[in-house]
């Protein structure tokens, strides 16, 4: 991509009604675009990150033998009656509307009602079981107050996977599945060293639920950590007997800001007794099906990458998330060269943000660059050419080096 046709611009500056980090920088550096409170677009570059992030997850859900399906996002109220929760008392977050025929209608925040009645055309035997499904999907959330930045929205992608089991065993051993898969996608993201298992409350449906938790003082959560076994416990449940269960001495656990990532839950059969999803057993026993949910919002994921990784100058993406690989840059002298670079580079199938702008100052396209925070930067000018050679340096890094022209792709792959 060419920076002087690249759809964005970056920002000095921003209305001081956005407090995060996340919100500040991802507005500065043309990502997103706010629209109204707690509601955000995402603009090329924000575009390609969130991409790169649901390309990891899609590949983990896979991996798991998860299939991708899409949802309607408008909602039947019948079918959440059946739960009792159309009712904005016992579901406070409803978005609701009425069709021209005066007939209600809702926008979804989550789909195991919907699904769950969907799954009666599919489930009737234990031949049909296990089933896991899942999709990115946008939700909407009347949220009291939207904060956070992309963290705390009205309407965001959520990556929501359930799943169907003949029992409670089978259904533990896909959960455990399940939280592993999280733990490798935080890690690939690059948030698995600051991101933790923590064990919250499970609601009706069981004695604890799962949330993942990355440490960061933009946390709206307190956990209590014991880095040696990598798990942790909300502030919320942490009591004697939660730390006996788990097994873990009181004297390790740190308490530690942090926000949560990712969640998974069991949901037992609450949904499929309320829908009447039910199967045959093998004895001809009709039982009803276990369910477990398991969720990632994508833009939360990507809001707490920032959170975790800026400096004073602008964003540090780690490499699977970045929008680019590498960021192109010439000073003066060295145009010619540089479009020979950049047309190499992408024939090598590497992704570039090559900064051709010629009414810019070196200084003003460093400034971008760093704010930006693409991995690696790619300096060409005529100092370097004397050498045939690039400057080289990585965003987390104040140390530059010189690498040969004909060794940049080498050097990036």
């Amino acid at each position: 991509m060419r920076q002087s046709q690249l759809f964005t611009k970056t920002i000095k500056e921003i209305k001081s009604d956005e407090s995060s980090v996340n919100a500040q920088l991802l507005l500065r550096g043309g990502f997103i675009h706010k629209e109204m409170a707690g509601v955000y677009s995402f603009l090329p570059l924000g575009l390609r990150v969130i991409n790169k992030i649901i390309g990891i997850i899609r590949e983990e859900m896979n991996a798991l033998g998860g299939q991708e399906l899409f949802l309607a996002s408008l909602q039947d109220p019948e079918v959440w009656k059946k739960s009792g929760r159309w009712d904005d008392k016992v579901l406070d977050v409803w978005f609701k509307s009425k069709f021209a025929n005066e007939s209600e209608v809702g926008f979804a925040s989550t789909h195991e009602e919907p699904l769950a009645a969907l799954m009666r055309n599919y489930i009737s035997s234990y031949r049909d079981l296990p089933k896991y499904v899942y999709q990115f999907q946008t939700k909407f959330r009347n949220e009291l107050r939207a904060k956070s930045g992309i963290m705390r929205v009205r309407e965001f992608i959520m990556k929501d996977l359930y799943s169907f089991s003949r029992d409670e065993k089978e259904f533990r051993e896909f959960y455990e599945k399940c939280a592993e898969a999280y733990m490798k996608i935080f890690s690939r993201a690059g948030i698995g060293e600051l991101t933790f298992r923590t064990f919250a409350s499970g609601g009706s449906f069981s004695k604890f639920s799962d949330e993942f938790q990355t440490i960061s003082n933009a946390g709206e959560d307190t956990i209590f950590v014991d880095k040696k076994k990598k798990i942790a416990i909300n502030k919320e449940v942490c009591s004697d007997e939660v730390i006996a269960d788990l097994k873990i001495k009181k004297e390790d656990l740190i308490e530690e800001k942090a926000i949560e990532v990712g969640n998974i839950f069991p949901l037992g059969t609450k949904y499929s007794e309320a829908l009447g999803l039910n199967f045959k057993d093998e004895k001809g026993n009709s039982k009803p099906v276990v369910m477990g949910c398991y969720g990632i919002g994508p833009g939360r994921l990507m809001g707490t990458i920032v959170e975790v990784y800026h400096d004073e100058k602008g964003i540090i993406w780690p490499k699977e998330v970045a929008p680019f690989a590498a960021h192109l840059i010439f000073l003066k002298g060295g145009e010619n060269v540089a479009e020979k670079i950049y047309e190499g580079l992408e024939k090598e199938g590497i992704e570039i943000l090559y900064d051709d702008r010629d009414d810019k100052t070196a200084g003003e396209k460093f400034t971008d660059c760093d704010l930006i925070g693409i991995p690696t930067r790619i300096v060409l000018s005529e100092r370097t050419l004397k050498e045939n050679s690039v400057e080289i340096k990585e965003r987390n890094s104040k140390e530059t080096k010189l690498v040969k022209i004909n060794e940049i792709a080498k050097y990036i792959k």
